[in-house]
């Protein structure tokens, strides 16, 4: 039964991720941190497809993780495949909704918090800077949603320099969001 369970909040998790990616943040050219950040800055710069550069991006984070914290390595990996492939599959949804820019910003932060926080609060996650904020908290004692925040920032603040002023903006409201709903998900909870 657990198997079952953990496989429902990896899809569940996953597909928040996915819906706040292309539903709300990849219309306005709005970035998140870490690794999918990365894998969106190149998105905007070269077209490429966000899902895929997440897994080419986590290969030396798992790598890591197999060696040093293998229990990471098989708590994440399903996670970081099903929300890289539907990230990708779900694609065609960019453009289906059109609000604000600002509110964009924040459903989908707040959507990318709640995929996060829902599978680090079962053991899981997307693997990436979440896998790296979890290893961290681990050994700090640091809310894992506060790691993710200083992480993501580091990424939207390069992206904003490449990509524009409004990408920036937006994109600190989002990590804020992503930062603000994955630690309230993941309060007093110990993920791994």
């Amino acid at each position: 039964m657990h198997f079952w369970k953990k496989g429902l909040v990896i899809l569940v998790g996953s597909i928040f991720i996915a819906l706040g990616i292309n539903l709300f943040l990849i219309p306005y050219k709005v970035l998140d941190g870490g690794i999918i950040g990365i894998a969106l800055i190149l998105n905007y710069l070269w077209g490429l497809k966000p899902g895929l550069m997440i897994i080419c991006f986590s290969i030396p984070v798992f790598m890591i993780a197999w060696f040093n914290y293998r229990e990471y390595f098989y708590n994440s990996l399903h996670g970081m495949i099903i929300s890289s492939f539907l990230i990708d599959l779900l694609q065609p949804l960019v453009g289906f909704i059109h609000i604000q820019s600002i509110y964009s910003s924040i459903l989908g932060g707040t959507f990318v918090g709640v995929g996060i926080g829902l599978m680090l609060r079962f053991k899981t996650s997307t693997g990436g800077t979440d896998l790296v904020a979890q290893l961290l908290s681990d050994k700090t004692g640091i809310n894992v949603g506060i790691l993710i925040f200083i992480i993501d920032s580091i990424v939207v603040l390069s992206g904003g320099l490449l990509l524009s002023t409004d990408t920036l903006l937006l994109s600190i409201i989002t990590i804020f969001f992503v930062g603000v709903t994955t630690s309230l998900i993941t309060k007093n909870v110990r993920a791994f």
